[in-house]
């Protein structure tokens, strides 16, 4: 088991209960999926688990250790292992897709080497091998900004490779990508699921993406746990209990 989460609660403020006592359990080498509404609480666990946001009460266990509560030089270690992909990309639109992907490795690079983008030639092969992995060598001095969407996001996924995570979260990766980018862009979540081995951690729109990629299911309503299960068990019943009864599936090929 990787992933241990016991009675987990997210208050934000008054009327703004994001979690409301999630358990769940995480073993290694799973391709769990999340889904829900906008707002159901996907965001916020998935923040939780790598602690961009601090849980009101329960417990967070990663690789056996409870990371609840913890800080400083101790939460930067359990954080290098965690990499995390975001909706928006986050790159530096004027720097190439490598230097963004080297941006990933600044906990190992000395800030005066980071500055002048001095990096060791162990760093630069991960960086180099890492856009590999996602299809992006050819990319490498490519600006930022005169990539696509779904270079962008691949750039970014490359990024966290750097970490050499344990555990990969990505915080509905593909939203703001057209159908058939989507579908690439999984793939290479895939890839690195099963060709690397690492635990991801993936919340998603779309059930047609979520029964080709996920092992296995969770679904959110208004901050609690209302399915856990196969992608293909999820019928037009729990379908309709997870986003309501006038909601209708949208595919993506």
């Amino acid at each position: 088991m990787i992933l241990k989460i016991r009675n987990l609660h997210k208050i934000f403020g008054p009327g703004s209960h994001a979690l409301k006592g999630v358990n769940l359990e995480v073993n290694e080498g799973e391709f769990l999926v999340i889904i829900g509404l906008s707002g159901s609480g996907k965001s916020t666990l998935l923040r939780c688990i790598n602690r961009l946001t601090e849980p009101t009460s329960g417990t967070i266990e990663f690789l056996g250790k409870d990371i609840t509560h913890i800080k400083g030089e101790e939460l930067r270690k359990v954080k290098s292992q965690i990499g995390m992909v975001f909706q928006q990309f986050n790159l530096i639109k004027r720097r190439s897709a490598l230097t963004n992907v080297l941006t990933g490795s600044l906990g190992r690079v000395s800030s005066f080497n980071s500055i002048f983008e001095k990096f060791p030639p162990e760093i630069l092969k991960q960086a180099n091998d890492a856009l590999e992995t996602v299809g992006m060598a050819e990319k490498a001095e490519t600006r930022a900004d005169k990539l696509s969407g779904g270079q962008q996001q691949r750039a970014a996924i490359a990024r966290s490779l750097m970490q050499n995570p344990k555990l990969l979260l990505a915080d509905e990766p593909v939203a703001s990508l057209d159908p058939a980018t989507s579908n690439s862009v999984m793939q290479y979540f895939e890839k690195i699921n099963k060709e690397m081995g690492t635990t991801v951690i993936c919340s998603l729109h779309f059930l047609s993406l979520v029964r080709r990629y996920a092992s296995r299911v969770i679904a959110l309503k208004d901050g609690e746990i209302v399915y856990e299960g196969s992608p293909g068990s999820i019928d037009d019943e729990k379908f309709k209990t997870i986003y309501g009864q006038d909601a209708g599936e949208v595919e993506i090929r």
